[in-house]
């Protein structure tokens, strides 16, 4: 991609939400807004989503399994664990930590701009 067009398409995803997923497993979704040479992004309006602590987790499986079998003994449990989420506003994420970035197709069409 051509330096122009690379610059093209950042600026055609400003104010557009995206989900950001860092090393440490956490995923943060908000407004891009601009990046940097070092990949460093910025978000407003921005959602942080971690993963289940590892107690929560031993918790929800200790209950599931005093409620009893729900089919054969040996099958494996069906969990489902919820990620917690609180609003951070605006955020700087650190180009380095940064292993995934998505364009939310959400509402990629429900924006107008």
């Amino acid at each position: 991609m051509e330096r122009d067009e690379a610059r093209e398409y950042l600026e055609s995803l400003v104010d557009k939400v995206l989900r950001v997923h860092t090393s440490d497993s956490r995923v943060f979704v908000g407004l891009f807004k601009c990046t940097d040479n070092e990949r460093n992004m910025i978000l407003s309006t921005t959602h942080e989503y971690r993963c289940p602590t590892e107690p929560a987790l031993a918790e929800q499986v200790s209950s599931e399994e005093t409620e009893g079998p729900k089919g054969a003994s040996n099958e494996p449990l069906d969990l489902t664990a919820d990620m917690s989420r609180r609003f951070i506003g605006l955020v700087v994420i650190p180009g380095q930590h940064i292993t995934k970035i998505e364009l939310d197709q959400s509402t990629r069409g429900a924006q107008s701009g």
